[in-house]
């Protein structure tokens, strides 16, 4: 039997001070705390502010993959 699933997309925007893999998994862990059925990410900007003449912070926004459960 094939399975067929159902997605939906949802734009997020994550923060760090310390880099941009930071500021994806913050992403990630705050939305997981009231979505369900997390299955991939997409990065679709990346930006950030400069202090000093280096990196200072980072932005980065993703677009999250839900899968609907079945029967819901």
């Amino acid at each position: 039997m094939t399975v067929l699933n159902t997605y939906v997309k949802t734009e997020i925007v994550g923060t760090s001070d310390v880099s941009i893999s930071e500021a994806i998994n913050n992403a990630i862990g705050t939305a997981s705390k009231s979505l369900r059925n997390l299955e991939w990410f997409e990065v679709i900007e990346l930006r950030g502010s400069i202090r000093d003449n280096k990196a200072a912070s980072y932005q980065v926004t993703l677009k999250l993959g839900l899968r609907y459960e079945a029967g819901a």
